[in-house]
């Protein structure tokens, strides 16, 4: 009997080694991760470089307090990520977890205006659907029914007023303008902050808005005195073909920049926010001081691997392969689209894409979920790792496949997972049932 706490009753595998894209298990199954876990592994497995920058900085320095000290490591990679994401005089802020670090943003954007003197702001405007974390905090945040159904008793719902997710028939001013209709409902004077994915991942895989939204949703919370918090846990770190997301469709710069999954990439546990100047000041200048933190942030060995990883994307220009690489992919989406009826959607930026599956006969979603699991199933029999959902819809209907492999992922590994991907698709058909 295994002694672990399984996150389900269903069979788990055990992995023993990877290399590239590639995983194996224990028993020499060897598939290829199309969805780099859960959009994590950016720079695919197997880098020694990254590991010897870990056991380099696990001997001079493992540990440090962040209410004590700081580390020569976090003040050079702090410096090295503010220039690689072009967010000059941001301070980053380092914690473990996309979910850590979204739950800092939103803490963060409350003190904020505490320290300005209108304590009245409070709500936070989030979108449905939505996944910003687990934490109780980055949970309410998040408009995923299912995941925050159990919890609900503990969530304050009024303190989260929620905008519909952006729809692609407006243009992104026109969607964006939704914004602030629930301002005008919530009360703006009560409103601390809007968060968004600019590209949303496992809620409504890959959907994003039109260019010009993310513009015009940083000048409508400059109106109302709303910080706007940009969630780039999965579509940072150059996913997305950009090193922000949020800028894809113009330029445009957040007050607070929440990163995650690929900042170190699966070699350690890494996540953060990047803090706009006036943000900091006002809070440094204010009560002088953060009144939140982890005994893991900032962590010294953590932050290693974050800087090992950030060599690579930057030495070998990952952020132009997730360009070239996510257009094959598309491309092969859309071949697939053709091909199978139950597939009614292949979109995405870079490499995080999605394929939205549904009825051919209605172009709607099943009434019942199933199909995304089943395709999944399929396709992990031909040696294929996706990243199945549900509920996109009304929080039960609704069935797609997230994609995003390796940004290091070569053309010819490309083909191959859209071969298996095709297999899969063809062995489900286009019944929801089981």
């Amino acid at each position: 009997m295994s002694n672990v706490f399984y996150r389900s009753r269903k069979s788990y595998p055990v992995a023993v080694r990877a290399e590239g894209v590639y995983l194996e298990d224990a028993q020499g199954q060897r598939y290829l991760d199309g969805s780099s876990g859960a959009l994590v592994a950016n720079i695919g497995q197997g880098r020694t470089e990254v590991a010897q920058a870990m056991a380099a900085q696990a001997s001079q320095l493992a540990f440090v307090h962040g209410s004590q000290f700081s580390s020569e490591v976090l003040e050079t990679y702090a410096a090295r990520l503010a220039d690689f994401l072009t967010l000059p005089g941001f301070r980053f802020w380092a914690v473990s977890g996309g979910s850590e670090a979204n739950e800092s943003a939103i803490k963060l954007a409350r003190q904020y205006h505490v320290e300005r003197g209108e304590p009245e702001r409070f709500k936070v405007v989030t979108r449905v659907p939505s996944y910003h974390g687990a934490s109780l905090g980055a949970l309410a945040a998040s408009g995923m029914g299912a995941r925050r159904e159990v919890y609900a008793p503990l969530i304050r719902e009024d303190a989260w007023p929620k905008m519909p997710k952006p729809d692609p028939s407006l243009s992104g001013e026109q969607d964006a303008e939704r914004l602030r209709a629930v301002l005008e409902e919530a009360g703006p004077e009560t409103v601390a902050a809007f968060i968004c994915e600019p590209v949303v991942g496992a809620s409504d895989a890959a959907l994003a808005p039109n260019a010009g939204y993310h513009a015009h949703i940083a000048k409508i919370c400059r109106e109302y005195g709303v910080l706007f918090i940009a969630d780039e846990v999965m579509s940072g770190m150059g996913r997305c073909g950009a090193p922000l997301a949020v800028r894809l469709g113009g330029e445009v710069t957040p007050d607070l920049v929440v990163l995650g999954k690929g900042l170190a990439a699966g070699y350690a546990p890494l996540a953060g926010l990047m803090a706009a100047p006036a943000v900091y000041d006002t809070v440094m200048n204010g009560s002088g001081a953060f009144k939140h933190g982890f005994t893991y942030a900032g962590h010294p060995v953590s932050v290693a691997a974050g800087l090992g990883v950030l060599d690579i994307v930057e030495r070998e220009a990952l952020v132009t392969a997730a360009c070239e690489r996510g257009a094959q992919l598309l491309s092969g989406l859309q071949a697939l689209q053709a091909r199978h009826p139950q597939v009614l959607a292949a979109r995405g930026h870079g490499l995080l894409l999605g394929l939205v599956l549904g009825d051919p006969e209605t172009g709607e979603a099943f009434p019942q979920p199933g199909l995304a699991e089943r395709v999944a199933a399929a396709a992990r029999e031909e040696g294929l790792l996706t990243y199945p959902g549900s509920g996109a819809v009304d929080g039960m209907r609704g069935d797609h496949l997230l994609l995003g492999p390796p940004l290091s992922i070569s053309a010819a590994e490309v083909e191959v997972m859209l071969a298996a991907l095709d297999r899969a698709l063809a062995t489900t058909g286009v019944s929801a049932s089981v």
